[in-house]
């Protein structure tokens, strides 16, 4: 009888187990202005089925946390707030079982519309479109971030005179090897390269920058596991470029585009990434097209079309997805859901689930591990 009692607690456990090993935190930055939105999100995914369920949220009022980004050891997220000229970055403890949320501290960027942000040990980085800059802030040790350490400003503007009126930096990476970190300015029609030393008063060094077609707008970017080669989507233009990457430099390899053939819409590409298994790549396409394009990657890295699948939302800002790559999801900001896709790992063929999270205006999608 002992046995048998001992065998089925062996058992339950292996299912609880299993069932855990199927299941990621989803967290999910929002725009809290237009609709009622609590700010950040934490849902528990299935990776196997697609399930999601809601966990928690952020209780204080935080304004705009429309990007966000986890520290190493999954226990703090950060937000970039968007709020005009009074702009700033959050620090939530994050208990990652829960999905609870709980305020540190916040400080201001003081350099305004702050619109991604990334982390290392030391420093939390934000991009800063209004303010046509790059902002780094120091971290305390409770996770807090401190006043800003260092402000790398950014000038020109472009031709698109209603969109590049002046420098609007757009996006801030670390490179592979964590050496560098890239900005794009979709104001100038640049990517930037600052030598990166975390440990300074002043991280950022301005190293290297390179020019991209006049009127392109480099928005998003993305990297290969191996670190050499790198994936530039151009909001205003549509294209992909193909880059290769050594030393805090880059080249360009190939250009394609989004763009259907012939498209003559409306257009504003956003999102761009690559599936975990790096046979694919997808990017976002937003205003009238609404769509997202997966790319077969071939040798060297070079892109090949395979597709072209509706949204199925309005305002396709950001993507991600899930870490088995096996469910795609995609955050429309205008029509208030994150869409689930189950993604043919063969194909790379997108297939609509039927299922969606309804919520306000979302515009960021991480995935976490829940221990």
């Amino acid at each position: 009888m002992k046995k048998v009692l001992l065998l089925v607690i062996v058992q339950l456990f292996c299912i609880s187990f299993q069932a855990q090993e199927n299941k990621f935190n989803l967290l999910i930055g929002t725009y809290t202005k237009s609709c009622d939105s609590k700010g950040v999100y934490v849902y528990d995914f299935d990776v196997n089925t697609g399930d999601f369920r809601f966990k928690n949220a952020t209780n204080n009022k935080t304004d705009n946390p429309s990007f966000i980004s986890v520290s190493g050891d999954n226990k703090v997220v950060y937000s970039a707030n968007e709020n005009g000229i009074d702009s700033y970055v959050s620090a939530f403890r994050y208990h990652a079982l829960s999905g609870k949320l709980d305020f540190i501290n916040k400080e201001k960027t003081t350099s305004a519309g702050p619109c991604y942000i990334i982390n290392d040990e030391k420093n939390v980085i934000t991009a800063n479109y209004s303010g046509g800059s790059v902002a780094v802030f120091g971290k305390n040790n409770d996770g807090g971030v401190t006043a800003v350490r260092q402000v790398a400003k950014q000038f020109g503007k472009g031709i698109n005179s209603k969109r590049q009126d002046k420098s609007h930096t757009h996006m801030v990476q670390f490179t592979p090897e964590y050496k560098f970190v890239l900005a794009t300015n979709l104001g100038n029609d640049k990517v930037y390269s600052y030598l990166y030393d975390p440990n300074t008063r002043e991280p950022l060094k301005l190293k290297d920058s390179i020019a991209f077609k006049a009127g392109s707008g480099p928005r998003h970017f993305t990297f290969s596991k191996d670190g050499k080669k790198a994936y530039l989507l151009q909001e205003l233009d549509g294209t992909v470029s193909v880059l290769k990457y050594k030393n805090g430099k880059l080249k360009l390899v190939q250009e394609t585009t989004v763009l259907a053939d012939g498209y003559k819409e409306k257009f504003t590409a956003a999102d761009i990434h690559i599936s975990p298994d790096e046979q694919f790549l997808y990017a976002t396409n937003r205003k009238e097209a609404n769509d997202i394009s997966c790319f077969k990657i071939v040798k060297n890295g070079k892109l090949q079309f395979v597709s072209r699948t509706s949204t199925l939302g309005d305002g396709p800002r950001n993507f991600a997805i899930d870490p088995t790559g096996n469910f795609l999801l995609v955050a429309h900001q205008f029509s208030n859901e994150v869409v689930i896709f189950k993604r043919d790992k063969t194909t790379g063929e997108l297939i609509d689930t039927g299922k969606k999270i309804e919520l306000c205006s979302p515009v960021c999608l991480v995935f976490t591990a829940i221990k």
